[in-house]
């Protein structure tokens, strides 16, 4: 399935502690494509594995992720509004 994932960190106290935890965790299963914004495509087994990790860093109260799936990335549109990183994402089309 093909996944686009968006995290929010709150950098308080130990946030940058997360935000490091967080970024490592997900550029090991997915294309890092801008600031906090991931996408790739992963099986059920490997997306359960990304989650699992998150969980163990994510602070439930202050923190905040968001996992799109799709079954196709040939449904996907990708429009850019500002600076085109198209040839650094080329994974939608």
């Amino acid at each position: 399935m093909y996944i686009i994932l968006v995290y929010d960190i709150a950098l308080d106290q130990n946030g940058a502690k997360v935000l490091r935890h967080v970024f490592k965790i997900c550029k090991k299963y997915l294309s890092h494509v801008q600031k906090s914004v991931f996408e790739g495509e992963l099986t059920k087994s490997q997306l359960q594995k990304l989650t699992t990790e998150l969980d163990k860093w994510v602070r439930n109260d202050k923190d905040s992720i968001i996992i799109f799936k799709n079954r196709n990335k040939n449904w996907l549109d990708k429009k850019f509004i500002g600076l085109d990183m198209s040839d650094e994402t080329s994974n939608f089309f």
